[in-house]
């Protein structure tokens, strides 16, 4: 177990931090830190630095996952952008704290809200994007943009194309897959794959967002192991349990599953 538990983050709300780091620190598990609109409109920067000095002291791992509540970063109204801006901005600014590998931002594309404006929500996004990465390069993290209810690959691999730099790669959510997706694995891997960097693992039935422990529900998690080791990716994971024995559990099933050993090649 604590191989597996030494390759993997594991997702934790910045407002939950404080009770769970003896724990963390106990299990030496690597964090990714979710910062809500609410943890940042309150955040103390020097209860920040005191909780990173012990994770960095640990010798553990930190990703970041960003704001997303009501955020439009392809919006098409300028002032939505500017506040969507300014709120990544404020997580982003804690990144030379923390030093995350990586943080995980949500790019929204949803066809049910921006109907027949594909092109102008990745023009907006292309620029909201580019300042972002750019912010990013200055605190030496990398942004990962996640899938969320995007039903096919093509639109954001169209924004990946345009924005491709060493400072942005893919997170792939499992869960989001299952529930939103209306195009098969295939299509996702043959598209978007080559720009995966992270991965966020958790299951469900294919109809709610549930964020089931890995293994216990229907995403085809060999599959994806599968063609990771054909791309030759190499993502960080975090695994996206949101109640502690899902947590653990979700490790006991990746170790069954021989998951870390399937997404390095290793037969």
């Amino acid at each position: 177990m604590l191989d597996v538990i030494a390759r993997v983050h594991a997702h934790m709300p910045y407002q939950l931090l404080p009770r769970y780091l003896p724990m963390i620190l106990e299990h030496k598990i690597n964090p990714e830190i979710y910062f809500s609109h609410t943890a940042l409109e309150g955040i103390s920067l020097d209860e920040c630095r005191k909780i990173a000095l012990r994770l960095h002291d640990a010798g553990l791992k930190v990703t970041f996952h960003g704001p997303f509540v009501d955020l439009r970063p392809g919006a098409l109204d300028e002032r939505i952008r500017k506040v969507s801006r300014e709120r990544i901005g404020q997580a982003l600014a804690l990144a030379p704290i923390f030093k995350p590998l990586k943080m995980v931002c949500h790019p929204s594309f949803d066809d049910r809200y921006y109907v027949a404006c594909d092109d102008l929500w990745l023009e907006n996004s292309v620029r909201f994007w580019s300042d972002v990465l750019r912010t990013a390069r200055e605190a030496g993290t990398v942004i990962a943009l996640e899938n969320v209810y995007e039903k096919k690959p093509d639109i954001l691999r169209r924004l990946f194309e345009i924005l491709s730099c060493d400072h942005l790669c893919f997170c792939f959510d499992t869960g989001h897959f299952n529930v939103f997706s209306r195009a098969p694995l295939g299509d996702w891997m043959e598209q978007i794959g080559p720009y995966i960097g992270h991965l966020h693992l958790h299951d469900n039935s294919g109809r709610f967002d549930e964020h089931l422990p890995v293994g216990e529900a229907t995403f085809p998690f060999r599959e994806l192991a599968a063609a990771i080791k054909t791309l030759r990716r190499k993502p960080t994971i975090t695994l996206e349990a949101h109640a502690q024995d899902h947590l653990w559990r979700s490790l006991e099933n990746v170790r069954k599953m021989e998951l870390l050993k399937l997404l390095d090649g290793q037969d």
